[in-house]
C-alpha cells in the first residue's frame, strides 16, 4: 500500500479523499500548512505528494522548489485557478503531473497510479501481456489475438481465459472459477461454468489449450497439437 501526503489548506478535502483512496490501496495523510508538510516529508516515508498551489504563507510553487532541493519524490500539483501558466511553471519546477480543480476523485486516483507506475522499475512492474504460442492476451486492453487475428469474447469469457492462461498447468475447480468470476455475474452458478468453458473453447479453436481435469475441473495447457492445428489451418 502506498502512502500519499496531501498538502492542502482545505480541511474538508482530506477526510473525503482518504476514505475514497482506501479502496485503491492508497493511504492518505494530510497537512494544511506548507511548512508542516515539508516537515512531515522529513519525518515519514512518503510515496507521492499531492500539492495544492494556493497555500498560506508559502505557495505550492515554493513548496515544490523546496522539495526538489533534496528529493525526487513524485509530486502532483492541484490548482483552482485554471491558468495554463500554472501548469507550465509547476512542471518546470519538477512536478510530475498537474490537475485543475474541481476534479473527479477517480481521475486523481488514475493519475496517481500512472505516476507511481512510472516510478516503478520495469522489472518490478506487473506484466499485462500473456503469450502462449500463437495466443496473445493483453490485460491492459482486453484484446485477444490468435495467430495475428483478434477474436471477440464476452467479459466472462475474457476473465476465464485470464484466470486459466495466467497459471498454465494449474487445475481450477468449478468453485475456484465461480469465486474468481462471481463479481462479474451474480447469477453465475456451477453448471454455467461448464457452459462458459464450452463457449470459450469454441471461440479459440483450433487451439486446444483448455483441458478437462476429470473430477477436478479445468486447466490451461499449451501443447504441440494446438499449435500444429492452427498452423495447418492458416
Amino acid at each position: 500500500m502506498h502512502t500519499l501526503l496531501l498538502i492542502d489548506d482545505d480541511e474538508r478535502m482530506a477526510p473525503l479523499l482518504a476514505d475514497f483512496f482506501t479502496q485503491f490501496q492508497l493511504t492518505l495523510i494530510n497537512e494544511t500548512h506548507p511548512q508542516k508538510g515539508l516537515e512531515r516529508l522529513e519525518q515519514q516515508e512518503i510515496d507521492l505528494v499531492i500539492l495544492d498551489i494556493m497555500l498560506p504563507d508559502m505557495d505550492g510553487f515554493e513548496v515544490c522548489r523546496q522539495i526538489r532541493k533534496t528529493s525526487s519524490i513524485p509530486i502532483l500539483m492541484l490548482t483552482g485557478r485554471g491558468d495554463v501558466m500554472d501548469r507550465v511553471i509547476g512542471l518546470e519546477l519538477g512536478a510530475d503531473d498537474y490537475l485543475a480543480k474541481p476534479y473527479e476523485p477517480r481521475e486523481l486516483v488514475a493519475r496517481i497510479h500512472n505516476i507511481l507506475k512510472r516510478q516503478t522499475p520495469i522489472e518490478e512492474q506487473e506484466t499485462t501481456l500473456i503469450k502462449h504460442g500463437l495466443l496473445s492476451i493483453d490485460k491492459s486492453t482486453d484484446s485477444i489475438i490468435i495467430n495475428g487475428k483478434p477474436i471477440n469474447l464476452t467479459t466472462k469469457e475474457i476473465a476465464l481465459l485470464y484466470l486459466l492462461a495466467d497459471s498454465p498447468g494449474k487445475h481450477f475447480s468449478r468453485d475456484d472459477i465461480l469465486n474468481a468470476l462471481s463479481g462479474i455475474d451474480a447469477d453465475f452458478y456451477s453448471r454455467s461454468v461448464d457452459i462458459l468453458v464450452s463457449r470459450l473453447r469454441q471461440k479459440i479453436q483450433p487451439l486446444e489449450y483448455i483441458q478437462t481435469v476429470w473430477g477436478k475441473g479445468y486447466k490451461f495447457i499449451v501443447n504441440s497439437d494446438a499449435l500444429d492445428a492452427t498452423a495447418n489451418s492458416s
